[in-house]
């Protein structure tokens, strides 16, 4: 028959796989303009919600509904007449494509999760934190339900009701860990309490989801009564649970031997890569199974995170997690129609719901935590620190939308739940922490763990000793994960030996391990200083710096008019009053910090005597830069002084130095093109007919326009 169609005088077959072609093709273009859209929607919103202080996760939220198809998406466009986004009759709102993105997205969030759990934590705090989760957990999964048949009027097993209490049940570790973390209280035992039992909040979650799935599949057949369907809800909850326990129980036991197969394909990306392919194998068999995929990917992530290659494994998938993740939210944030939101109804509703969730959580999580230790004040701030909503709570109302469970109107009640609940509890939570009683009725035991600090002379030296640490380490076999590059804090793990590394100030290396491990800490520490003593010392005998500068004025280079953008003509200075070299220094610093361009005046100028206390910065021609890295400015400054009568600034060729440019910028990796700005200048002022006009100029502006015509690439270049 095909082989007649591919014959016949019409073409009939062709015509056809030529049709089917040319609408994948045209569902494949639709699905990458989408993306891209979405991905600039996400970075965009996501920016705007940090610098506002609050959850990136809310601004991608946010970018999803402004470009979903119940808002600009749904415009007609060239080409696109029903938008960009246009609405679909599915549950979901958005085309199967982009919802399949997000169902993969959630899969990885969910494997994240799972890696970042922290076994020993998990272990040690299983009964404070499990108690309090527990607590909270069932107080919140009532409250939900209960707010579900009153607005319903609905039974309590009603599939909504059962869903709007699964959905609070979980609290958001990523929110709360950026709030202690930005409070520095996450050593405080309530903060360790609360990540403790945020940690058990995912597992009871989860656990709770695969129960109510299974109900709600139980009860989809008919109209029995929850009484004569009770046998089966207790088998399929019972089926579901085994599952989900048994897989957990087993990947926990055979974590060693899944990492050993693992490492045998060498490559830390190769491995890496593979566990995120298992985390979708397992989440698409828990699929099958009934149970939610987000299931399956947890366990996955469980299961290596008591492993030495979870760190690295982190690390390797970091871009994959930026990539996907906000998509997920976006596309959360398109199933919900913006009208639905300012509706007098859902904010009623979310309103009552928001106020039922965080008073569940204050209860339920308050009260077992006065029973464990905990006073008043402690209670309310592990209460608090358990209520805000977020990752888990949206991945789980995807899953109702997807089943037809959850409508538009329902979904508009959650994202407002978690707009407040991600707002309001932290703001309380930072006041609690502000006051500085402490949360327990008693001392608290230290732990096993033990912390050292180690300070050097300046910034660059710890550094340079953080850096060759974690080399020595990585060839000790460890796997090191960087974990916040701002933050300066790595972790090192090999078998069950965790090492933390943190950059606790601008020179202080601070590295907490436990006790048992602190002898090979402090022996490693050890090595690297004199590895570096001795490296050093090879530098000085090998490399004559003084020989290196008399170089950088002896011919010409790449200038920038751009990099010239920096000079501003109200910090020139044509007549400085200074003698001295730190007369001049000073002055310079005092132009700044008189257009306001300084943090710390003081700080400032101490990291530029320090810089030219280790090599003057006199140059030749009657030439001085000065210049320093430094904490007391936040963006790249510049002060330029003229003195025509000249002063001795220790110059290579013993003369006179009658211009002075000062350079500072921040010692943070974005503090601006420091090394180009000096080199550009640098390149400017070799022309001594530059050096005169700039010396005889009669204006800071005339300044500012000779430099920069000069910065402005010649004919030929």
């Amino acid at each position: 028959m095909a082989d007649a169609c591919l014959h016949s005088p019409k073409g009939g077959y062709l015509k056809q796989v030529s049709m089917e072609t040319e609408s994948i093709t045209g569902l494949m273009a639709v699905l990458v303009l989408q993306l891209g859209v979405v991905l600039f929607a996400v970075r965009f919103l996501g920016r705007l919600a940090r610098r506002i202080k609050i959850h990136p996760v809310l601004g991608e939220l946010l970018a999803g509904i402004i470009i979903g198809p119940y808002a600009l998406g749904g415009i007609s466009l060239p080409g696109f007449p029903n938008g960009l986004f246009p609405l679909t009759a599915s549950p979901v709102a958005v085309s199967t494509e982009l919802y399949a993105f997000a169902a993969v997205a959630s899969v990885v969030l969910l494997f994240v999760a799972g890696l970042e759990t922290n076994i020993r934590l998990f272990l040690r705090y299983s009964l404070v934190g499990g108690i309090i989760s527990l607590g909270g957990v069932i107080a919140t999964f009532i409250a939900g339900d209960l707010v579900g048949m009153l607005i319903f009027k609905a039974p309590f097993l009603d599939p909504r009701c059962l869903f709007l209490g699964l959905l609070p049940t979980a609290n958001s570790l990523g929110i709360i860990a950026r709030i202690l973390s930005d409070s520095q209280k996450m050593d405080a035992p309530e903060s360790v309490t609360i990540m403790a039992a945020s940690v058990f909040d995912d597992v009871f979650t989860i656990i709770v989801l695969t129960v109510v799935l299974g109900i709600v599949s139980t009860m989809a057949g008919g109209s029995q009564s929850a009484m004569s369907l009770a046998p089966g809800i207790l088998i399929m909850a019972g089926k579901a649970l085994g599952i989900w326990a048994g897989c957990t129980m087993l990947g926990l036991l055979f974590a060693k031997t899944l990492a050993g197969f693992l490492k045998l394909f060498k490559s830390t990306y190769a491995f890496s890569i593979l566990s995120l392919g298992l985390a979708l194998i397992l989440a698409g068999l828990f699929e099958k199974q009934g149970l939610a995929m987000i299931i399956g990917a947890y366990i996955a992530g469980l299961t290596l995170s008591k492993t030495d290659i979870a760190p690295v494994i982190l690390e390797r998938i970091h871009g994959i997690h930026h990539l996907f993740v906000p998509v997920f939210f976006a596309v959360m944030g398109m199933m919900v129609n913006y009208r639905d939101i300012i509706s007098p109804p859902v904010l009623v509703f979310g309103g009552i719901y928001s106020a039922a969730v965080i008073a569940s959580k204050l209860i339920g999580c308050g009260i077992p935590a006065m029973l464990m230790g905990f006073n008043v004040k402690g209670s309310l701030r592990i209460g608090f620190g358990m209520s805000p909503r977020g990752e888990m709570t949206l991945i789980i109302a995807g899953i109702g939308l997807a089943m037809g469970i959850i409508t538009s109107q329902l979904s508009a009640v959650l994202i407002l739940m978690v707009l407040i609940t991600s707002v309001v509890a932290p703001s309380f939570l930072n006041l609690l922490f502000k006051i500085s009683d402490a949360g327990t009725r008693e001392p608290v035991k230290a732990d096993d763990s033990v912390t050292m600090t180690w300070e050097f002379s300046s910034r660059g030296i710890a550094d340079l000793v953080i850096s060759t640490l974690l080399t020595d380490l990585r060839s000790e076999g460890f796997y090191v994960q960087m974990m916040h590059l701002d933050d300066g804090l790595s972790q090192a793990r090999k078998n069950d030996i965790s090492i933390s590394i943190n950059k606790s100030s601008q020179n202080t290396v601070t590295i907490k391990t436990a006790r048992a491990d602190m002898v090979f800490v402090k022996t490693t520490i050890y090595e690297v200083i004199v590895q570096l003593y001795e490296s050093f010392l090879e530098l000085k005998e090998s490399s004559n710096p003084q020989a290196m500068k008399n170089e950088l004025l002896d011919s010409g280079g790449r200038t920038d008019e751009k990099l010239l953008s920096y000079i501003r003509p109200e910090c020139i200075r044509l007549k400085l009053a200074g003698e001295t070299k730190e007369e001049v220094i000073t002055e310079l610093v005092d132009i700044l910090v008189s257009e306001g361009r300084v943090l710390q005046r003081d700080l400032v100028l101490h990291d530029v005597f320090e810089r030219e206390k280790a090599m003057g910065t006199g140059m030749s021609n009657g030439i001085a830069l000065p210049h320093a890295k430094t904490d007391g400015v936040d963006d790249l400054e510049v002060a330029i002084g003229i003195k025509k009568e000249g002063i001795d600034f220790g110059a290579m060729d013993g003369k006179k130095s009658r211009i002075f440019i000062l350079i500072i910028s921040p010692q943070k990796d974005s503090g601006g093109p420091h090394i180009q700005f000096l080199a550009c200048i640098s390149s400017i002022l070799i022309d001594p007919q530059v050096r005169v006009a700039l010396i005889n100029i009669d204006s800071p502006e005339k300044a500012v326009e000779l430099l920069r015509e000069e910065a402005k690439p010649k004919p030929g270049q």
